[in-house]
């Protein structure tokens, strides 16, 4: 998509060509407007502008002096000026300038339109880049310049710094390289959402990259780049000397190129590129540090195939920062507990509650980083310590982030594992709660004429009376009184039929001391006296 900005400082024609543009090609165009030219010198500070449609005769800054504003800052924008004048000297300033166009209010809106068209044609074959890629002694010079990678890349990985500033200017010297030692030096990382369908172009295209983004980033910029180890694009950039403007411009340029970059890439090479950017230029000795910031930027932002630029707003830890990691930490803790006590409805509120904050857009890296490890070594030691290693071959990598394209595939891997640890949890809990209700059982059918009571079970079982008489119902169906005494009256029918003990002796046998409530409760169970119930199976 291209962006149209319309200036004049008649309202009713800017809001006119305004709606015109909106309408007539909403998926291509996106059109702002602005009704002066300071108003549009501060769009073209906030964002990349494809094309001004400008009036030449405004009120303090005129269209002229405004094009050569935009033409400093965005050399690849387009100017149509648009008048009411057939003022012949601002036609012949105007065709002086590059990528300039002169039409007149009076040729019509439709001119207007197809002017544009023409024009939104010409940007888009700029950017097939054809001409640059055919020029094979170029692609050549930069397949050739092996030394020059070589230096780049020990710079992005060393573990010490480069040296002195005249250390490190006589190995760029060396190498043709440049870039200056004195200045501070910004980076880019460019990776693919999509390969190359055949991986024999793989090379083929990577270099393609680098000299697209370095031929787009040479109209205000220096640089080097190097296809990294993990086959990712990197350029180290600097501003031009004699264009050296602050931090906040330089980046807002880069941004904007790395845009036409990647519209560059898809339609010349039809792959798919996203890029992490330095918010701020950085030391040389700093360059390392700077380069694993921005992977762990690309990780945490860049991975579900979407071209994004994404740059690296270095924020100072909040005041509220040893707040947070104590708030985290305690809701780790929260959700072991939950883990443990089989609560796992809570631990899934905590953990969906945690990986939320994790994928917030405005998350800072730090903190989303320290978030992620912190439920990456809870499932870990969880694993461990329960002894489940085999569960999850491959557990390891949740401490590896490098394993992972992106943070969603880190946290997908990171739910499977949290479920097996529930599922795992429940089925030793129903294990476990089925080797307890036997051992209850089996005590309470061997143990007959003893103490039965819900306290000396609970004891035994080293359960809550409470909570044993709830667990024992939860498991079998029936309260555990029931249970007793439909025990007691089995045993007791047993020892009716197969004995000639008197009632009282049987009695006591199954727990009761008084033979009146032991014959009370056979009949209510049974319907008739022990002494009955013997004589009933006599009569058989």
């Amino acid at each position: 998509m291209y962006r149209l900005l319309i200036v004049d400082d008649e309202e009713i024609i800017t809001d006119s060509l305004y709606e015109t543009f909106a309408r007539y090609m909403p998926d291509n165009l996106d059109v702002c407007k602005a009704y002066s030219a300071a108003e549009a010198l501060s769009w073209m500070r906030r964002s990349r502008i494809d094309i001004v449609l400008t009036d030449i005769r405004m009120p303090g800054t005129s269209g002229l002096e405004l094009t050569e504003e935009i033409q400093a800052r965005w050399p690849q924008c387009r100017v149509i000026f648009l008048t009411g004048h057939s003022d012949f000297d601002y036609a012949y300033k105007a065709f002086q300038m590059g990528n300039v166009r002169y039409l007149l209010k009076t040729e019509g809106y439709d001119k207007v339109l197809t002017v544009v068209e023409q024009v939104i044609e010409e940007i888009r074959q700029s950017h097939t880049m054809n001409e640059v890629l055919e020029q094979s002694d170029e692609i050549t010079s930069r397949l050739a310049a092996l030394q020059q990678e070589e230096y780049v890349r020990k710079l992005l990985q060393q573990c010490k710094p480069a040296g002195t500033a005249d250390e490190i200017q006589a190995e760029l010297t060396r190498r043709n390289i440049e870039l200056q030692a004195d200045s501070p030096v910004y980076l880019v990382l460019g990776r693919f959402n999509t390969m190359p369908v055949n991986s024999a172009d793989l090379e083929y295209v990577q270099t393609s990259i680098q000299v697209i983004g370095s031929s787009l980033i040479r109209e205000h910029a220096i640089s080097a780049s190097v296809t990294d180890h993990y086959g990712d694009a990197v350029w180290l950039i600097q501003p031009n000397r004699e264009n050296v403007s602050p931090d906040d411009h330089f980046v807002t340029y880069v941004e904007g190129t790395l845009e036409l970059v990647q519209e560059a890439c898809q339609s010349s090479l039809g792959v798919s590129i996203a890029f992490a950017l330095s918010g701020q230029g950085c030391p040389w000795s700093q360059i390392p540090r700077q380069y694993e910031r921005l992977r762990l930027l690309q990780w945490m932002k860049i991975g579900d195939g979407v071209s994004m630029v994404v740059t690296d707003k270095t924020e100072e830890p909040a005041l509220g920062a040893s707040k947070d990691y104590f708030r985290i930490s305690s809701r780790i803790e929260l959700m072991i507990g939950y883990l443990e006590t089989g609560r796992f409805q809570s631990f899934y509120d905590v953990f969906e509650e945690l990986i939320n904050e994790l994928l917030q857009q405005d998350m800072i890296m730090e903190r989303a980083m320290e978030t992620y490890y912190h439920l990456a070594l809870m499932v870990y030691t969880t694993f461990n310590r329960w002894g489940l290693p085999h569960e999850i071959p491959d557990q390891r990598s949740l401490l590896h982030l490098g394993d992972y394209r992106s943070i969603r595939e880190a946290v997908h891997n990171l739910y499977q594992a949290a479920d097996q640890l529930v599922q795992f949890k429940q089925a030793n809990e129903a294990e476990r709660a089925n080797l307890v209700t036997q051992t209850i059982c089996t005590y309470i059918k061997n143990n007959l004429e003893k103490d039965l009571s819900l306290v000396r079970l609970a004891e035994l079982n080293h359960f809550n009376p409470s909570y044993l008489s709830r667990f024992f119902k939860q498991e079998t169906g029936i309260n555990l009184s029931e249970f007793i005494d439909d025990c007691r009256i089995r045993r007791a029918k047993e020892l009716l039929a197969h004995t000639d003990l008197m009632v009282r002796e049987i009695a006591l046998q199954v727990g009761y001391e008084a033979a009146h409530s032991f014959t009370r409760l056979f009949k209510k169970l049974t319907g008739m006296t022990p002494q009955e119930y013997r004589e009933s199976l006599l009569v058989r």
